[in-house]
């Protein structure tokens, strides 16, 4: 997504433009995102991720093309348009490899797909940079090395196995018995009496079997999907799920800050074009992008050290700063200056990746692995829904339409608001903590004969 906001972005040349782009283009993929979310959530899983993954692909090959060679507001705004069905199917990647590969290798394939998103982040940003300050190359050329990256993923896409089993809709049939004392009832729900999970009788078979086992024998392969029963099953883990009071903390901190994150990111680049407009001097965006990215990544592998209570001072940890991202977007949108916007961009994003690595490891905290993928969805699509009442009231040009400047004013009173929400909060779990009478130790002996 970065990429293309910074080509767009330096094409700019005068107010008029700048509206275009941020109050009548760029909320078309806000909605679009909102829109596709959840039909490419069931979708993934019933077309079991391949197909799912190469439909991205192909997303992106068409969002570039014509960004490339589209021309006029309404080609650009079906632009948008595909670039949310791209950032939509996104969670086809993660969950196909999910299905391919043993349960014992979640943690690392995590780790290297995780990896493998920042150094590419950085390595893109920082090369786009360079091309562009030092060997002069013009943003054409690197939209053609942008389409040829995705074609190659694309063609690379179609040879990737093809999952026999999902999560929901093609699973393992009740029939079957896991090694570790799985118990599977009715509806494809399972218990496991030996599981340390922090949410009873809530782990499904996939859990104790790898979704990419041989093929079983044909009195066990798998039924039928119900379609009503996946959708109850779902709803009543939604339910299972945020009756945690911790997970509910962190999942609502997750909602609101992405939203409010994905605000700040898409139209950053338009609040630097007013303080230092492009034809007027060289810019360093690319460049911006890739030092927040690493850096970020230095303190997501920081978090790993960090020894605190997450329990006890997690509300107030998140409050305090959700308040310095209130100050940094401040800061940014109220100084005149370039190099303070980059600085004050650069923290933002520092703690933000901080705090969102930190809240997706206290909400897997709670969770079996096969349960992310909805927990994870939901507070995207809560996100999404907020970022698109946020957009059609403030950026919208069919809302207030503010500018870009008034803009920032209110994203940065927004996670100010955040703050003053886990503050109070917090500090009301603290006292009810420390103000908990003990209970009364029972020693009494019983002595019998």
């Amino acid at each position: 997504m970065c990429g293309k906001r910074i080509v767009v972005k330096i094409s700019l040349v005068d107010k008029n433009e700048i509206f275009e782009v941020f109050n009548e283009i760029y909320p078309v993929w806000t909605y679009s995102y909102l829109v596709l979310l959840f039909p490419v959530f069931l979708a993934t899983d019933f077309l079991r991720y391949k197909p799912v993954v190469l439909l991205q692909g192909l997303s992106l090959i068409v969002t570039w093309f014509m960004l490339l060679y589209a021309q006029g507001l309404l080609a650009i705004q079906f632009l948008e348009f595909f670039y949310g069905i791209a950032t939509a199917t996104e969670i086809a990647y993660y969950s196909y490899i999910y299905s391919v590969v043993d349960l014992s290798m979640y943690q690392k394939v995590t780790s290297y797909c995780r990896s493998a998103t920042l150094v590419g982040f950085t390595v893109g940003s920082l090369l786009g940079q360079i091309l562009v300050s030092v060997a002069g190359w013009s943003l054409f050329s690197l939209n053609v090395i942008s389409l040829t990256c995705v074609s190659v993923a694309f063609a690379v896409a179609w040879f990737l196995p093809m999952p026999q089993k999902s999560l929901f809709f093609h699973h393992v049939p009740p029939s079957c018995r896991g090694a570790n004392g799985v118990k599977v009832h009715s509806g494809g729900i399972a218990t496991d009496t030996s599981a340390s999970n922090h949410l009873p009788q809530w782990e499904d078979v996939e859990s104790k079997i790898p979704l990419n086992t041989e093929e079983p024998p044909m009195e066990e392969q798998e039924s039928k999907p119900d379609r009503l029963l996946v959708l109850k099953v779902l709803w009543n883990d939604f339910l299972v799920c945020y009756s945690s009071r911790p997970l509910l903390c962190w999942s609502v901190w997750w909602a609101l800050s992405t939203c409010g994150y994905f605000q700040v990111v898409n139209y950053a680049q338009g609040l630097w074009e007013q303080v230092m407009p492009s034809r007027h001097a060289a810019i360093y965006n690319g460049g911006v992008e890739a030092v927040s990215t690493l850096l970020g990544a230095v303190a997501v592998f920081a978090v790993g050290y960090i020894k605190i209570s997450w329990s006890t001072w997690g509300e107030l940890t998140l409050s305090l700063f959700s308040l310095l991202i209130a100050a940094a977007v401040y800061i940014m949108d109220t100084v005149g200056n370039i190099w303070v916007c980059y600085a004050s961009y650069v923290v933002f994003r520092i703690i933000y990746m901080l705090l969102i690595t930190i809240a997706t490891f206290q909400i897997a905290a709670n969770l079996s692995m096969e349960r992310y993928a909805l927990v994870f969805g939901v507070n995207t699509f809560i996100a999404l829904a907020l970022q698109t009442l946020l957009t059609l009231i403030v950026v919208d040009a069919s809302g207030l339409g503010l500018e870009i400047t008034t803009q920032f004013f209110i994203y940065a009173g927004y996670f100010a608001l955040i703050a003053v929400v886990f503050l109070s909060n917090g500090a009301v779990n603290i006292l009810k903590k420390y103000r908990k009478p003990e209970d009364p130790e029972s020693s009494t002996q019983v002595t019998t004969s």
